[in-house]
């Protein structure tokens, strides 16, 4: 992430250098998918999905997600080509499915011309909330409260003090990453059921219940928070069926049910293939 503009500079100029960067649009894209997310929330909890303005905002948070994700995937890979890394087209082609902001990327847009399902959104609104206020930090608070300096010697003795503000979110965001990570890893898989009841009662198409669970599937290669919720669910069903109350039918059906799944993964070369790749942290 780009530094924030010189404070010798007038405030007018740090602003107008802070806006004409391709980085503010991106905070830009991340604060528009948080609003629009409260208002489709508050359409949600009124029963009022259907109208006007309800889609309008659910649209338009999935095209600013689009949008912050295809910004960073264009940076990424132009900075690739000006460095002049070429590639053969197979690995390019392992690269982007191992590039988790271009899988995030394809599900925005997926998601952008999908039926409307408000837990879709969630995901997108976590990662959103902590890139805008690590932006809100790094950026806007030092473009309009620059930092100050201890005292020292010489420059490189002297220590930032930061803003109260910037401490602060700081500080929210180092204790709270991992817990945030943990919940989209099960909001993602929450979401899975959703779209596979969904398809099976005809709400949402079969074809988005395949890509969805592609999506998923490489999520689970390459995110141990994924895992690790896949595995926290296998645990908690376990437990529930060892009740001696649970019927025998209940039991075999969870039996069968992990089984399909472990050889379904197994069966997954993709997965593997995305799993050995580099890739990305998302942005």
């Amino acid at each position: 992430m780009a530094p924030p503009p010189p404070a010798t500079l007038p405030l007018s100029d740090r602003l107008l250098a802070l806006v004409k960067t391709l980085q503010f649009s991106w905070f830009v894209g991340h604060l528009t998918l948080l609003l629009c997310t409260i208002r489709y929330t508050i359409s949600v909890i009124r029963f009022s999905t259907s109208g006007a303005m309800a889609q309008f905002s659910y649209r338009l948070a999935f095209l600013s997600a689009a949008v912050t994700y295809g910004i960073v995937v264009f940076k990424a890979y132009r900075a690739k080509l000006a460095r002049g890394q070429q590639q053969p087209p197979q690995q390019q082609l392992f690269g982007l499915l191992a590039d988790e902001n271009v899988q995030y990327l394809a599900m925005a847009l997926i998601w952008l011309y999908s039926k409307s399902i408000y837990f879709a959104l969630l995901p997108f609104a976590v990662y959103s909330t902590f890139h805008f206020l690590s932006y809100l930090r790094t950026n806007v608070i030092p473009t309009f409260i620059p930092p100050t300096y201890t005292p020292g010697a010489s420059p490189t003795s002297r220590q930032v003090i930061q803003h109260p503000i910037s401490e602060a979110i700081g500080r929210f965001v180092k204790q709270n990453y991992d817990t945030s990570m943990h919940l989209v890893s099960n909001l993602e898989i929450f979401l899975w059921v959703r779209v596979f009841l969904g398809a099976l009662v005809f709400k949402n198409s079969w074809v988005l219940l395949a890509c969805y669970t592609a999506f998923l599937r490489v999520r689970y290669a390459q995110s141990a928070f994924v895992r690790q919720a896949f595995q926290g669910l296998e645990r908690k069903g376990d437990a529930l069926v060892s009740d001696a109350k649970v019927p025998d039918g209940v039991r075999n059906a969870w039996r069968v049910g992990k089984d399909v799944v472990k050889r379904a993964g197994e069966a997954t070369e993709f997965g593997k293939v995305v799993n050995g790749a580099a890739g990305r942290k998302t942005q």
